[in-house]
């Protein structure tokens, strides 16, 4: 059976804008192996239009991004949006029980899946079925934006802290 795991970059003030701030070296080398090794993702809408970027190269990438830019595409994705009508390579649209998707997911699936986007994660959290979630803290403050938790934050309890990279910190915690 398949861990579901919520798992994203914030700042120290709670929010998850990729715009304002990047992962260091180490830190987007940890993502690339992360990535490599999912089973894995599920994304929103929104997220995953971000994430298409890695769809198609670009000329001034470095090794990493390109080595990112290949796990990325080689991985499952599903994708949970009532307005797309189609999705990208390798990716599946989930239109209708969540649910049930999500379940089906854990269960035939071995290893980790990643969900992608706050909204996507508060709809998973309601339904009891996240496992674990990963807050990755870097040294910045953005004063607004979109927060790591989309509404109330569940109760949890700390099962592992740990540097990455240059300056980041990573709490994981299971539900209480």
């Amino acid at each position: 059976m398949a861990k579901l795991y919520y798992g994203l970059n914030q700042s120290l003030d709670g929010y998850v804008d990729h715009q304002n701030f990047a992962p260091g070296p180490k830190l987007f080398r940890h993502y690339c192996d992360e990535v490599g090794g999912l089973a894995g993702s599920v994304y929103g809408r929104r997220m995953y239009e971000v994430m298409r970027y890695w769809d198609e190269d670009h000329p001034e990438w470095d090794a990493a991004k390109r080595d990112f830019a290949d796990a990325w595409r080689r991985q499952p994705k599903w994708v949970v949006s009532r307005s797309l009508k189609s999705v990208g390579p390798n990716a599946t649209l989930v239109e209708g029980d969540l649910e049930a998707a999500i379940r089906g997911l854990k269960a035939r699936l071995v290893g980790d899946i990643q969900v992608a986007g706050p909204e996507l994660a508060q709809s998973l959290t309601e339904l009891g079925l996240i496992d674990e979630y990963r807050l990755y803290f870097n040294p910045v403050v953005v004063g607004g934006g979109k927060p790591f938790f989309a509404g109330p934050r569940p109760p949890l309890r700390l099962v592992a802290n740990d540097v990455i990279g240059e300056d980041t910190v990573r709490l994981t915690y299971v539900p209480a």
